[in-house]
């Protein structure tokens, strides 16, 4: 089960596909080292139909489909096994993040100083630092810079906060 985006409508579409086109034409879209040659073959065009007509559940059953991640990575010199649900932690998050940076050039192009975090999706074991963001203000400018500065690393201001937290952002 996918987050929950309180304001996914044609408008904060249209501002996540912007934020899309701006990470293409700058050539910092975020590829998940566990992507294999075909899902990084296709992960641009899955992720811009999920920005357009879906949303990460969606996502990540095309990566899912097309069999997008690899079965193994390396750690510390040592072979493991990829996540289960490693398809489902990539979605969810990338989605998010362009969820989150489309929210914010809505906001401030409404006029919205703020955007509001809460969890969009129940978890099993929230973190304490998760619970403790629920309710939580964020400047729509800083944290739209936050997210387009930290491609595939968590952003400074902590939003969102980390793989399957399922906190996101609304408008107040």
């Amino acid at each position: 089960m996918g987050i929950e985006y309180e304001d996914l409508d044609e408008k904060t579409r249209g501002y996540m596909l912007e934020e899309l086109n701006k990470d293409i034409d700058s050539e910092s879209i975020y590829y998940s080292p566990r992507l294999n040659s075909k899902g990084e073959s296709e992960w641009i065009d899955l992720l811009r139909n999920a920005i357009e007509h879906h949303d990460d559940e969606w996502l990540a059953n095309q990566i899912r489909r097309i069999n997008g991640m690899k079965s193994y990575e390396m750690r510390q010199e040592s072979k493991a096994k990829v996540p289960k649900n490693a398809h489902e932690t990539l979605a969810e998050g990338e989605f998010n993040r362009y969820y989150i940076r489309g929210l914010c050039r809505r906001a401030i192009d409404e006029g919205i100083s703020d955007v509001e975090v809460y969890r969009g999706k129940e978890v099993r074991n929230p973190r304490f630092e998760s619970q403790k963001k629920i309710g939580e203000r964020f400047n729509s400018k800083n944290l739209l810079e936050d997210l387009r500065e930290s491609p595939g690393v968590e952003p400074a201001l902590g939003i969102p906060p980390g793989p399957n937290s399922g906190l996101t952002v609304k408008l107040p």
